[in-house]
């Protein structure tokens, strides 16, 4: 079955914050003092459409994943600086993963990013625990940036990786 990525429907909004709050509450991630708080922004996927883009993964009618694209100045990005695009709350649903969703979701976001004029690079910030993430970041092409790392709330720190387009 063939995955399918374009931009989020209004109509598919609540499903989207469930699946990405539970994609993140079921690999552990939310495990941090702050983690409540998050969880309310991972949920909240129109806020997220009117500052940026979210993206879906589907097949068969079926939300298999979703990621929110922050192109350069968008109020959405954490760490970009000047000419870099930046993508984050990467979530796949358990139907999604091993299929390739995550990665149609990130080589979707490369796209975009080589589509903007003056776009030279795409960063993202990660937890260590995500592990199949890393992997798969790594395989397309990033690069650890470690002077780049920071804790957005106390005893949480991002890993951050960037790539050149």
């Amino acid at each position: 079955m063939d995955i399918e990525i374009r931009a989020a429907l209004p109509a598919e909004y609540e499903e989207l914050g469930a699946l990405t709050a539970q994609a993140y509450r079921g690999d552990g991630l939310l495990d941090f003092e702050e983690g409540e708080g998050y969880q309310q922004l991972l949920r909240d996927v129109a806020g997220r459409a009117r500052a940026g883009e979210v993206l879906v993964a589907a097949a068969g009618g079926t939300l298999l994943g979703t990621v929110t694209f922050a192109a350069p100045g968008s109020p959405l990005a954490d760490i970009s600086g000047p000419a870099e695009a930046e993508f984050r709350m990467l979530a796949v649903a358990p139907a999604g993963r091993g299929r390739g969703a995550g990665e149609a979701l990130v080589r979707a976001c490369l796209a975009r990013s080589r589509a903007l004029e003056g776009v030279t690079h795409v960063v993202l910030s990660t937890q260590r625990s995500m592990r199949a993430a890393r992997r798969l970041y790594e395989r397309i092409g990033f690069v650890r940036t470690p002077e780049r790392d920071w804790d957005p709330v106390p005893g949480l720190t991002l890993l951050t990786y960037r790539m050149e387009l």
